[in-house]
């Protein structure tokens, strides 16, 4: 099935279980299919077993870090090309360029940021 045939899937991963259920809420709102992990290790067996077209990682995770599954996910063929938002409360982050993230976005965001960085992401794929 195609991209333009179907909707976009978008995992979520985040350990904030609050977090995790507005966000996938709101991007459920918005019209993706939403798949959901509350670790990193879960975010990768998903990623790979699922493949989204973005993945919306939480920078802090136990047991891997949204950094380590975005290099996971660059490293196999499967997944290489899938998009990579990662999300942070800190206001510094570490450079998430080196590890192939495609871009930052600071937690907790409006609906809209979400939507339209979620929607920029996707559009260019």
């Amino acid at each position: 099935m195609g991209y333009a045939s179907r909707r976009a899937r978008v995992l979520v991963a985040d350990a904030d279980e609050d977090m995790l259920v507005r966000t996938a809420l709101r991007l459920g709102r918005a019209g993706y299919e939403v798949l959901v992990a509350r670790d990193g290790e879960e975010a990768l067996a998903r990623a790979t077993s699922e493949q989204p077209d973005l993945c919306l990682l939480d920078a802090m995770m136990p047991k891997l870090s949204g950094y380590d599954v975005t290099r996971r996910l660059r490293a196999d063929a499967r997944t290489r090309g899938v998009r990579v938002l990662l999300m942070t409360a800190h206001r510094r982050v570490a450079n998430g360029r080196d590890a192939g993230v495609d871009g930052f976005m600071h937690k907790p965001c409006s609906p809209h940021e979400l939507r339209t960085r979620v929607g920029a992401l996707l559009a260019r794929r």
